[in-house]
Order: C-alpha cells, then structure tokens, then sequence
C-alpha cells in the first residue's frame, strides 16, 4: 500500500477452520483507509490432506470472477510458496457484510439472492474450463460403502449403491465446490459477498447445489432445501433432471468424509444424521 503505510487494527475472523484470517485496517500514506482480510494457509497438514487447494489456485479463480457479478473480493498481493510471510498468504479487499443470522437464509428473497448468485457463478467459464482444476471428491466413489459409525439402514446401503454409478452426463462449468451459507456475506438481507474460493473447481453444477441443499436441510429443513432448488432452476433455467444424483453425492461427500471409519461420527449428531437419513430416502423416492 506504499511508504507510510501503517496497521491500525487487527483481529482475526472466527468463521473458517481450514485458514487462518485476520482482518487488517490499514491507513496509507495519504490518509487513505483500506480495509482487508489476510488469509493464511496454517492449518497444519494441509500439504498432506488438501495439496491442490492453495494459494495460487484461490487467485486463479478470483481472477476469473473479477469481472463477473459475483460479489468477490479481490485479490491485492499473494505470497503462494510463504517465502516473505511464515506461511503461503493471500490478501483481499474486505467485502461489506457479516456472516448470515438464522433468520437471515430461510426467507424466500435470501434463498433466491443465493441462486441467483449461484446461477451466476456457473455462467462464468465459457472460456475458463482448461484453467481451472477438476472437482475431486472426498470419498472413493468405487468403493463408497456406509461408515461403521452410520446406521445399517437400507436407505444408506442404497445411497452408497447409487453413488458407485458413474456420474450423469452434465456440463462442466466452475464451481464454488463448498457453496453454503457459511461462506456468505449480508448486509440488511441482501447479499454483498461469497467468500472461500480455495476448492473452487471445473465440475457439474449439480455438486453445488447439493452442498448447499444439505446445509439447508441441517439448518433450516428439506422444505427450505426444496425452495432452494426451485429457485435455482428459475434463476439458471437447468433442467437439473440427475439432481438427485448429485445430492446423494454430496451428501455421502460429508458423510464418508468427516467421520472416522473405526466407529466415530465427528461432528455429527444423531439428530443431523437421522436428519440426513429422512432426506437421503427422499432422494431415493425421486429416482424411481
């Protein structure tokens, strides 16, 4: 930002577990303000268990967005190998807005603002595709079987059955690949940020509105998830006729990924996973 340049502020942002990020208030040598966020690669590991999501991929990917309607933040400096910051490090322009609040997502015109956005993000690549890297998902698709910790239910046998298939055809477009509303920004019910681009991939819109299908599920129920995907098919004019397919995927992407196969769920609760279960069955329902 130029000599003279002085760090007035800084604290780090509670949202996130794959980074570290703070927020900075910089004033410049000319008594400009900036307001930015420093987004830091310090999860320990992540060399080992997520080698492709780095800093120079979350640049590529802004970079694409930059004159696109996405609200984005843009990218003012990087430091993708972490030679002059302890750790690879990007800095961005800090959007307006804060996390959403419970009553903020399952009002019609917020579920509409994020397919709509969504919409937006898929018409991006025209030209983009050998750009960007493939989606890759967290569970062998080959092997997919329930988790020791999962209930032996004929619904996640059946799951697991249909997710072995080889993937629908579809058109592969860029997206978010961790679309949900944790990595949104409001300002009085409006949307002014999408945040998190790291995963952001070449893959089939369907895995991105699945992602953000079974968060809505997990918060807010399988009716507000259904408003969703109404709004979405509006907003992009997508048939979407395998989505049931890809909900499952994305779904079971969770699933098979965040628990440990010698018998412990994480995170989940047995309320979320008999939650999951109902809404995996529902799925089901839709393909026959």
């Amino acid at each position: 930002m130029g000599a003279g340049s002085q760090v007035t502020r800084v604290w780090r942002l509670r949202l996130g577990s794959w980074h570290v990020n703070h927020a900075v208030d910089v004033i410049d040598g000319h008594g400009r303000a900036h307001r930015v966020v420093l987004r830091r690669w310090a999860r320990p590991g992540w060399q080992d268990d997520d080698p492709d999501y780095t800093v120079a991929r979350e640049v590529r990917v802004l970079g694409l967005l930059r004159l696109s309607p996405v609200p984005v933040p843009e990218v003012m400096a990087a430091d993708p190998a972490g030679t002059d910051c302890d750790v690879p490090a990007i800095l961005l322009t800090r959007l307006p807005g804060h996390s959403p609040r419970p009553a903020d997502i399952p009002v019609e015109s917020s579920l509409r603002q994020l397919a709509e956005a969504l919409a937006q993000i898929h018409n991006v690549n025209a030209a983009a595709g050998p750009a960007l890297a493939s989606y890759r998902l967290y569970f062998d698709r080959a092997a997919a079987a329930p988790a020791r910790w999962m209930p032996a239910s004929p619904v996640w046998q059946a799951a697991t059955a249909v997710v072995r298939q080889p993937p629908p055809a579809t058109t592969m477009t860029l997206i978010h690949r961790d679309y949900h509303p944790g990595n949104t920004l409001w300002s009085r019910r409006r949307l002014t940020g999408i945040v998190d681009w790291t995963q952001a991939s070449s893959g089939p819109p369907g895995l991105d509105v699945g992602q953000m299908r079974w968060n809505l599920v997990a918060g807010h129920g399988q009716r507000i998830a259904d408003r969703f995907l109404a709004c979405y098919r509006a907003a992009s004019g997508r048939a979407l006729d395998d989505q049931s397919y890809w909900d499952l995927v994305s779904l079971l992407d969770l699933l098979l990924d965040v628990g440990d196969p010698v018998g412990e769920p994480g995170d989940i609760t047995p309320a979320d996973l008999q939650r999951f279960e109902d809404y995996a069955s529902t799925l089901l329902a839709a393909r026959t």
